[in-house]
């Protein structure tokens, strides 16, 4: 339309010169030195129109040809700067799609490539805001560092590279090192509701309750958070305040409350457990009764059932209302079992606690009944609901059989090692017993078995007796002498004697324990009145050890003749 009205302008001007030129005839005279030139008017205007128009072509001309480096930077820097959005567009999108770890690739080229400041900073944040996601905690925390270093200068910037690292801080469940990143916006965050929010939120997990709740009512106020965040952080907060003042601080902390604050079922329970402590019961009573008569809270009503006898009935009366109301609420009905439990009601009691069961299977409940079938002398409905209150508390519990028994042990591939006599003795089989047993029963054991008319025996038979002879029996039969002439030479050694397999030796951990920590035996005086040789004499000289048997020993009965 534009054009269209300058064309027709254009065309209008150039007809009413047109027709002036018609009208007024006459010379143009040009005087110059030397020179005279004389024109027609119409003809002087058009040699005018028409230098104009050569005169501004030329200059176009002129000012294009000296513009072409300046276009050629700009092109350049669209065609960069067309790149890097598509970068910053395709850092984005995957990052909002949940695909971070092609996010971050994108937004970590867009950094190194990026010139302008601010839209390093703003792939830097996103990059570490991707890196974050993977859990990537080191290349965030160095991204954040890359960003905090382009964004210096720019008070903007830096704010936005605060509240970016704050918020993923508190994400990983650092609040306090979100509360030291966030120190530089305290003075200015009340008119900043994200950096308040995030204040809030590190206050919050650090258990500051002064300014956790502060900051939630002021949010609160504002409009910034939800009815029912307000109320969790509001209640947590007072409460906590409430339960931790020293003396009667918390009467101080109460009365900053606002009414709609003090109905909050976390608030409610503080302020009624202060005033129940502080020995005003009645006026517990009427918070909980406030507290209870906005919100139905089962937390409300459990602890108004918790009171002392002088309570009961105006309590119990309030109670029955609200049970006309909502007669099908469980956890009113155990209350009003409750009430009439302390009263010693135990009719009502018992009506209003089966219904209550009946309508939900709790435990407190059943503990309730126990209670009152212990109290009435009824044992079995007592244990029976002791069971089900233990049962509905831990879910389904283990069948226990009446009889077990345990299976009979396995022994065959017990070891076993055979007496001197080819007989598998107690006192063999068990070398444990063996070490306990008397030293007297091993040498009566010892004379009982020993051979009429022994020899000497060789080093080859005295190993192979080691793992024949049993421990106490190999223990008390080494014996001695000093001189060599008191062997006898017609005595001979029993060798058809069964050897037990290998196997039935082999492997038994006892045996040797037992050899080596049996206590030492001595040898009986001979008929001559010779006493026996010191067993260190018998280790001294292996070769003189003979068998056990000597003159005036019990002659050795063999048990395979």
């Amino acid at each position: 339309m534009a054009t269209w009205f300058k064309s027709l302008l254009l065309l209008a001007l150039a007809v009413t010169v047109a027709v002036l030129l018609r009208r007024y005839e006459g010379d143009v005279l040009i005087l110059l030195p030397d020179w005279r030139v004389q024109l027609p008017l119409a003809r002087a205007v058009a040699v005018v129109l028409l230098t104009f128009v050569l005169l501004y072509i030329v200059l176009r001309l002129l000012s294009w040809a000296l513009a072409i480096p300046e276009r050629v930077r700009g092109w350049r820097q669209r065609r960069v700067q067309k790149r890097d959005m598509e970068l910053l567009e395709q850092g984005w999108i995957t990052l909002l799609e949940g695909r971070y770890a092609q996010a971050e690739k994108s937004l970590t080229a867009l950094l190194d490539q990026a010139k302008p400041q601010r839209r390093k900073v703003l792939a830097a944040l996103s990059a570490a805001r991707a890196a974050d996601e993977l859990g990537e905690f080191s290349r965030r925390d160095s991204l954040l560092a890359s960003a905090a270093e382009q964004a210096t200068g720019d008070e903007s910037l830096s704010q936005a590279v605060m509240l970016v690292g704050a918020d993923m801080l508190l994400d990983q469940g650092k609040p306090a090192e979100a509360l030291e990143r966030l120190a530089p916006l305290q003075e200015n965050a009340s008119r900043h509701l994200h950096a308040q929010r995030l204040f809030l939120r590190a206050h919050h997990a650090l258990g500051h309750h002064d300014q956790s709740f502060a900051l939630a009512r002021a949010l609160s106020r504002r409009g910034v958070l939800g009815v029912a965040e307000a109320n969790a952080i509001l209640g947590a907060a007072a409460a906590a305040r409430l339960r931790g003042s020293q003396g009667d601080d918390w009467r101080k902390v109460w009365k900053d409350l606002k009414s709609e604050e003090r109905l909050v079922p976390e608030v409610a329970l503080a302020g009624a457990y202060c005033f129940d402590a502080a020995g005003q019961a009645d006026e517990a009573g009427k918070i909980l009764e406030t507290a209870i008569n906005d919100s139905f809270d089962p937390r409300l009503i459990e602890a108004y059932a918790q009171c002392d006898a002088d309570q009961v009935p105006r309590r119990l009366e309030k109670a029955e209302k609200w049970l006309q109301r909502n007669a099908d609420q469980p956890e009113l009905l155990r209350a009003l079992g409750a009430l009439c439990l302390q009263g010693q009601l135990w009719g009502p009691a018992e009506r209003y606690l089966v219904r209550s069961v009946q309508l939900k299977n709790d435990p407190r409940t059943h503990v309730l009944l126990g209670s009152l079938y212990d109290r009435l002398g009824k044992r079995e409905e007592s244990l029976r609901h002791w069971r089900l209150a233990s049962k509905a508390h831990l879910g389904r519990l283990p069948e226990l059989q009446q009889k077990s028994f345990l299976p009979p042990a396995d022994t065959q591939a017990d070891p076993k090692i055979r007496d001197a006599d080819d007989s598998f003795g107690s006192l063999a089989r068990y070398p444990a017993a063996a070490a306990a047993a008397p030293v007297a029963v091993m040498l009566d054991e010892f004379e009982a078995n020993a051979v009429a008319t022994p020899r000497v025996a060789t080093d080859d038979e005295l190993e192979a007796d080691a793992m024949v002879v049993p421990p106490a029996e190999a223990a008390s039969a080494v014996a001695a002498d000093e001189s060599t002439d008191t062997f006898a030479a017609g005595r001979s050694y029993d060798e058809s004697a069964d050897v037990p397999p290998a196997d039935a030796v082999a492997g038994h951990d006892d045996f040797e324990e037992y050899f080596d920590s049996a206590p030492l035996p001595y040898h009986p005086v001979d008929a001559q009145g010779a006493e026996a040789s010191d067993a260190t004499d018998a280790v001294d000289g292996r070769n003189d050890v003979v068998r056990p048997g000597q003159s005036g020993a019990a002659p050795r009965q063999d048990n395979n003749s």
